[in-house]
């Protein structure tokens, strides 16, 4: 058998006794269980023993004011709401009450009155407590949940980072396994580009949020081991990352990754022939509050976006899906080497 809710207690404070009993037998008959108390200590020493749900305080005490007992009342940890009673022609003090924390006021008049305005506004007083209580409880809930969802996103991506770089090794021993050169570059392309992808899910693992990529550091692991990748003996051309530490969304972070490897790659590959060396440069910032320039560059032969594709042509697809992605636009800027600029949304 469901046991019975324990009814609602009153805590009223006044130093009119004659008034307490009146007050404690109106609210009695709403159902409420209502005590009494003549001074601001005897109020303090009944809430000490706990199961007040609402204070109806006077503002004229023997002891002091109601001003004063707020002070000293919302001061402690989780106090009840206080209907606050002033005399029907101290609306500034009203208004100190409501300021110091009371929840509602009634002005005390003579007769039946009082009493009902009195009820009304323990009612409402009663009210707002449990919506507050139930819209705490909701954004705990809420909290929990999503510090629950970022524990389990973060071992996901813990996972498949692990399982991209699992995959990426595999991709190498297979091209070291083959002997045919343009199978074997082929593979090492797809290496790095699954090495980019993994990139970002490894900066999520170790992220507060999962939402977002810090992308100047992400860009910076991305571009060393593309260096590592890509520098043969003898070819030792520097890869230089200009970039402010923008938090970018994860989706969009992935295609940027991509993007930098085939660029990076194809400056590696193309830019500088006969096994000559020289700089390319990778400049990330913000243009604006919602949108960002990502720049390849490189000082080598040249190319302008038109003409016939050195190699298969892959990189340069790859380049402009993801960048159809982003909905960014893409520049082929006039310098001595090759600049290829894209603005975006972020």
């Amino acid at each position: 058998m469901a046991s019975q809710p324990s009814p609602i207690s009153i805590l009223y404070i006044d130093d009119d006794p004659g008034l307490a009993r009146l007050v404690q037998k109106s609210l009695g008959r709403r159902g409420y269980v209502v005590e009494t108390a003549l001074t601001g200590k005897q109020g303090f020493e009944r809430l000490d023993r706990g199961g007040i749900d609402v204070i109806a305080l006077d503002h004229f005490l023997s002891s002091g004011t109601g001003l004063e007992f707020l002070a000293e009342l919302h001061a402690r940890p989780s106090p009840p709401p206080v209907v606050y009673v002033t005399a029907s022609a101290e609306t500034s003090v009203a208004v100190a009450a409501l300021k110091a924390g009371a929840a509602d006021y009634v002005a005390k008049t003579t007769g039946e009155e009082f009493l009902e305005l009195l009820g009304s506004a323990v009612d409402q007083a009663i009210e707002k407590a449990r919506l507050e209580r139930e819209r705490d409880r909701a954004e705990r809930e809420v909290r929990e949940a999503r510090d629950r969802a970022e524990i389990l996103l973060h071992e996901v991506n813990h996972r498949v980072a692990n399982s991209l770089a699992l995959v990426a090794a595999l991709v190498r021993m297979q091209a070291n396994a083959i002997a045919e050169p343009s199978a074997k570059r082929a593979l090492a392309e797809t290496q790095t580009r699954i090495s980019a992808i993994a990139g970002v899910h490894r900066r999520l693992y170790t992220s507060e949020d999962v939402r977002s990529v810090e992308i100047s550091g992400y860009l910076a692991n991305v571009l060393q081991e593309l260096e590592t990748t890509l520098n043969p003996s003898g070819k030792t051309s520097t890869i230089r990352l200009i970039a402010e530490p923008v938090a970018v969304p994860t989706d969009k972070a992935v295609s940027i990754g991509v993007i930098v490897t085939e660029l990076v790659t194809n400056s590696f590959k193309y830019a500088y022939p006969d096994d000559s060396s020289g700089d390319i440069r990778v400049r990330f910032h913000r243009t604006s509050e919602n949108s960002a320039n990502l720049t390849v560059e490189d000082d080598g032969v040249g190319w302008n976006g038109t003409g016939p594709l050195k190699g298969t042509g892959v990189g340069s697809r790859i380049v402009t899906a993801l960048a159809r992605s982003l909905a960014a636009t893409v520049e082929y800027r006039e310098t001595a080497g090759c600049c290829v600029s894209f603005d975006f949304e972020i």
